[in-house]
C-alpha cells in the first residue's frame, strides 16, 4: 500500500501564506512525477502544480506567480508554498504521484484542506 502523508493545511486569512509538505515513499519518490491537485466544494478535482524528478516544474495559470513547489530529495518530500492566497484558494489539496512514463499507475494522499478566509 502506497501511502502519501500530507501536512500543512490550515485556516488563513486573505493575503497571508502556508506551506504544504507531501512524503512519499523512497521508490516512488525517484521514479514519478509529483503534483498538488485541489478539490473545492462543488467543483472537480484540478491541477494545481507538478515537478518531476530533475525539478522541472509546472503550474494552473490560477497560482502562477504565487505558488511555487519543490522537493526535498533527501527527504522523500515535496512541498507547496502558496503566498498571496485568496478566498478561491480554498479546498481540499491532494498530494498526488504519478508513473513518469506509464501515467495510468498514480497514487493519492488522503488531502489536507486549506481555508482562506476573507
Amino acid at each position: 500500500q502506497v501511502q502519501l502523508v500530507e501536512s500543512g493545511g490550515g485556516l488563513v486569512q486573505a493575503g497571508e501564506s502556508l506551506r504544504l509538505a507531501c512524503v512519499a515513499p523512497g521508490s516512488i519518490f525517484n521514479s514519478f512525477v509529483m503534483g498538488w491537485y485541489r478539490q473545492a466544494p462543488g467543483k472537480q478535482r484540478e491541477l494545481v502544480a507538478r515537478i518531476t524528478r530533475d525539478s522541472s516544474t509546472n503550474y494552473a495559470a490560477s497560482v502562477k506567480g504565487r505558488f511555487t513547489m519543490s522537493r526535498d530529495n533527501a527527504k522523500n518530500t515535496v512541498f507547496l508554498q502558496m503566498d498571496s492566497l485568496k478566498p478561491e484558494d480554498t479546498a481540499v489539496y491532494y498530494c498526488n504521484a504519478e508513473h513518469a512514463i506509464l501515467s495510468s499507475i498514480k497514487y493519492w494522499g488522503k488531502g489536507t484542506l486549506v481555508t482562506v478566509s476573507s
